[in-house]
């Protein structure tokens, strides 16, 4: 499948990329190379599998929900690598 030049900056554009002037060929060919790769799958013999409706053979087992003790604050913040007024402390994410 062919990609412009035109498809890979609107792509940029949708997912709020901005893309250098040197970037964009790579992309290019990168984005044709992928979906020529997709493409290719049409022609595997596939007539003959049947469709899956899950991932797994056999489901998986369950357990009944039954209350259970948990552990109190203590126990849980017992491995914790930094913590403070009771509480994990993490790194900042935005």
């Amino acid at each position: 499948m062919e990609v412009t030049r035109e498809d890979v900056l609107r792509c940029a554009r949708l997912a709020y990329l901005s893309l250098r002037e040197e970037e964009i060929e790579p992309m290019r060919v990168a984005m044709e190379r992928m979906l020529s790769h997709a493409a290719s799958l049409d022609e595997l013999p596939l007539d003959s599998i049947e469709p899956m409706l899950t991932g797994l053979a056999h489901p998986l087992p369950r357990r009944e929900d039954e209350p259970r003790d948990t552990f109190n604050q203590a126990q849980a913040l017992a491995n914790a690598p930094k913590q403070d007024r009771g509480m994990f402390v993490v790194p900042k994410v935005l």
